[in-house]
């Protein structure tokens, strides 16, 4: 080989891998948004399959909506809002950009108090939006046989806090599951399946209203 054809070749390599530096290079460009799923068994995906979890679903729905997004999964089956507090940091990595906080229903289910609920929902929240990280709340209801007098208590802390933080707010998480036997696994609480499919595509225009926030 001539040395002007090598001279070219070599040249030609440059610039290839100096372009593909610059593309790389450059800021907000192709950048993968990522959020963390983080809850209880109902983010878990408790005693469903693989791919089947909530963040799992609604992850493979954005990404049909052309969404270049990553949702990790940080449920953890039995988790109260306590529980959650204590594994924060560990549990969601700093270039994180949300957070679904989907925690509650455990606390509800214990009958534990809704000053501490609120109290814990309320610190998580502040430390994330501390750290630079975005959160939409998932919200919870307390269960009819709780009594009226716990409800009054426990229903508001969701919008009261979203309120308080200006967050996107999902009112109820398990909404268009709860109560029906065909969307719930036999323990007659949890989400089957096709339960989960019904919470994400009911989720999915409150994500892509955040989403497009984001880019606007």
């Amino acid at each position: 080989m001539g040395t002007k054809p090598l001279m070219v070749k070599n040249l030609l390599r440059i610039f290839l891998v100096a372009g593909s530096f610059a593309f790389t290079a450059m800021p907000g460009l192709a950048d993968t948004i990522r959020g963390v799923g983080f809850g209880d068994s109902l983010m878990a995906g408790y005693q469903l399959g693989p791919n089947q979890s909530f963040a799992d679903q609604l992850e493979a729905a954005l990404k049909e909506e052309g969404y270049d997004i990553e949702i990790a999964n940080a449920g953890v089956s039995g988790d109260t809002t306590s529980a959650g507090l204590s594994r924060l940091d560990w549990s969601v990595p700093d270039d994180t950009d949300f957070v679904i906080l989907e925690l509650g229903a455990n606390d509800a289910l214990r009958g534990i108090s809704p000053d501490l609920s609120r109290k814990n929902l309320d610190t998580m929240i502040a430390h994330l939006k501390e750290k630079g990280i975005d959160v939409i709340l998932a919200g919870m209801l307390a269960p009819p046989n709780m009594g009226e007098d716990y409800a009054a208590g426990f229903n508001p802390i969701f919008p009261e806090l979203a309120a308080k933080y200006d967050l996107p707010l999902y009112p109820f998480f398990l909404d268009g599951v709860a109560a029906q036997p065909d969307k719930q696994l036999e323990d007659g609480m949890h989400p089957n399946d096709k339960g989960v499919a019904t919470m994400v595509e009911r989720f999915l225009p409150l994500m892509k209203d955040y989403l497009e926030g984001r880019d606007g």
